[in-house]
């Protein structure tokens, strides 16, 4: 599917999916839910989502070797400070639901919360079966002692996060989430209710970004001496040190924001150096001091679309052959990252950012369009900011909350 020429489209009602599983959601019986633990439970958990998109052109599935990557506690590094456990729902033979259920002490001692977090959230359009999830992840959190309940966030808000709750007719950016309309539904009625909405703006190449916003750019960076310049990546271990420094202190008073650990910065790192091009990872500079980052990254789910998951068929790599191919084809981006350190907002850091990695997108790599995901609904600094020179907002994504009463009843709404 060409992501550009959808959105660059009008924007139409999206329609709501027409898979019911209808059998399986008018069964008598309930579900039950079990730990994963082995590797048909994980082939279950990552064959699930395949089922229930199966006729959503606008889902991706990720890539089978990533969510393996990701679920396994010996190669994944949020393990080595926090604990998570798969969980999975079947009725009559049949999986029918999977949750992911973390908890990060670091989280909790940064923040001086007690909560936990869910995540990975799929199931058939059934409160039985959503419930039995739900309960399974709030017994889990309060045998830890946890009084509170977030989600979908896996593992924190450095990874994929938050429910779609509008947006639904285009795909999703890559690392961003995409889900059914009816998941809202479950989930308010298990008693989740809104912490926070997330928002995704869509900038396309017919934006004129240059004509409304480079005189005001240029009066910044001259007034307050900034430059901007792209990651040095014969330097790759150095500019990645300056990156993770500007990223942490970018975003420590952001609700919901906790740092990567070493280990999991170096583990992104290493993602970014296979993904990454260089035009689109921008630093900013003032006297030669760094003091913002922006990271736009190619749109990988252009390329994986149509692979299913599967980088192999029968021992070959032709998912692997098909996505080389594919992406020298990709048109469009995400802005995943832009952080500014205190001291130095409001002084054209950002906007000079922005406006870099918009331009080489298009003028260097012939993108059509990007995302620029995610911002807090309630950061009206920057929303402003982005509105001014023509973002649209496209897509809402909303982290949910509930309280865990020890010993109480969960999930009692009806």
């Amino acid at each position: 599917m060409n992501l550009s020429a959808v959105l660059n489209s009008p924007f139409l009602p999206a329609a709501s999916p027409r898979f019911t599983w209808s059998q399986l959601t008018m069964a008598p019986s309930s579900a039950s839910v079990h730990a994963v633990t082995t590797r048909r439970d994980v082939a279950e958990f990552i064959d699930l989502p395949k089922r229930i998109y199966q006729f959503d052109p606008n889902w991706v599935a990720p890539l089978d070797m990533q969510v393996r990557e990701f679920l396994d506690p010996r190669r994944h590094p949020f393990f080595r400070h926090g604990s998570a456990q798969a969980f999975l729902a079947r009725r009559d033979g049949h999986t029918v639901g999977r949750i992911v259920v973390s908890d990060d002490p670091a989280y909790n001692q940064v923040h001086g919360t007690n909560v936990g977090c869910f995540g990975m959230f799929e199931s058939i359009d059934d409160v039985r079966t959503s419930r039995a999830l739900l309960d399974r992840a709030s017994a889990w959190l309060r045998s830890r002692g946890r009084t509170q309940m977030m989600g979908p966030i896996d593992f924190s808000t450095n990874y994929p996060c938050g429910l779609l709750v509008d947006g639904f007719d285009t795909p999703p950016a890559v690392m961003m989430n995409h889900h059914p309309h009816y998941y809202e539904r479950l989930l308010a009625r298990y008693g989740l209710e809104k912490a926070k909405d997330l928002y995704a703006w869509w900038f396309n190449r017919h934006n004129n970004m240059d004509a409304h916003w480079s005189g005001r750019v240029q009066r910044l960076s001259e007034r307050y001496g900034v430059t901007v310049r792209p990651m040095d990546f014969t330097d790759f271990d150095a500019e990645i040190a300056r990156c993770k420094t500007l990223y942490h202190e970018s975003l420590d008073q952001n609700w919901g924001f906790v740092r990567m650990s070493d280990a999991e910065f170096d583990h992104l790192a290493r993602d970014l150096k296979r993904l990454a091009v260089p035009e689109l990872v921008q630093l900013a500079e003032v006297a030669g001091r760094p003091v913002g980052v922006s990271i736009m990254l190619p749109n990988l789910n252009e390329a994986i679309q149509p692979l299913g998951g599967r980088l192999t068929t029968a021992g070959v790599p032709l998912g692997l052959m098909r996505l080389a191919c594919r992406m020298r084809k990709i048109r469009t981006g995400r802005l995943a990252v832009l952080g500014v350190i205190p001291g130095y907002r409001k002084r054209g850091v950002a906007e000079s950012l922005i406006q870099q990695s918009f331009l080489n997108s298009i003028e260097k790599l012939d993108y059509h369009g990007a995302e620029l995901s995610w911002t807090l609904e309630d950061n009206a600094l920057v929303n402003r900011m982005i509105e001014r020179v023509g973002g649209r907002r496209y897509k809402t994504y909303r982290i949910f909350q509930k309280e865990l009463f020890p010993g109480g009843r969960i999930g009692t709404r009806r």
